[in-house]
């Protein structure tokens, strides 16, 4: 079920302003994105899209990898979308639950499986999975031939999460390999995703000044 964003602040010194538009984060995965990637060109592409940036890419540690996107969003303005791919699908759906309501949205590309057998050491203290229903407008993005999650791991996370899901053939990881350039298609996902979003967030009310009574300074 989906919850309606209120807790973040709207009035204040530009913050009429700030309410009217919504803060993209992008949130990478285990040893960041590469140039090629999608997600550094959609840091370009996307006006005011802001960029997570961990101490150590190497090796993730999960309660850090959390805390820093948790203070991205506590000091955004507006609400957020947030952009992630892989390991950064399990930090964002472990998000604290009073924050989430400052999230509007989330496109959860290629979710990493760090569950499975082959797992790398160092992803498993993103383990047991956070799988409680994300109360934002979510997409998980999923491709048939990801060697890092199958495929039916991928829906399974999805309708744990409340997330739409839509399948890719032949992407891979859908990273730098899968050769697609800016993604034209996952901005087309992202755009419906954001009106969605936008759509469930209230304008925020004018103030009304209080009215005078006769007879009183």
């Amino acid at each position: 079920m989906q919850k309606t964003i209120y807790s973040f602040e709207l009035l204040g010194h530009r913050g009429m302003m700030a309410a009217m538009r919504l803060q993209p984060i992008i949130v990478p995965g285990w040893k960041n994105s590469g140039p090629d990637h999608w997600q550094s060109r959609w840091a370009t592409l996307l006006p005011h899209a802001v960029r997570i940036q961990q101490r150590d890419w190497e090796n993730p540690v999960a309660p850090e990898w959390i805390s820093t996107l948790v203070a991205e969003i506590d000091q955004a303005r507006s609400p957020v979308l947030l952009i992630a791919h892989s390991l950064g699908c399990l930090v964002s759906a472990a998000l604290p639950v009073p924050l989430r309501a400052k999230v509007a949205g989330a496109l959860l590309v290629a979710p990493a499986d760090v569950e499975r057998a082959d797992a790398p050491a160092c992803l498993r203290g993103f383990a047991p999975i956070p799988r409680q229903p994300l109360p934002f407008q979510s997409v998980v993005i999923a491709s048939d031939n990801d060697p890092y999650c199958r495929l039916e791991r991928a829906r399974a996370f999805a309708q744990d999460w409340g997330s739409r899901v839509v399948v890719l053939s032949g992407a891979g990881h859908i990273n730098a390999d899968s050769g697609l350039d800016d993604w034209p298609q996952g901005l087309k996902i992202f755009g419906a995703l954001r009106r969605r979003a936008s759509w469930r967030i209230p304008t925020p009310a004018k103030r009304i000044p209080p009215v005078p009574v006769c007879g009183l300074p």
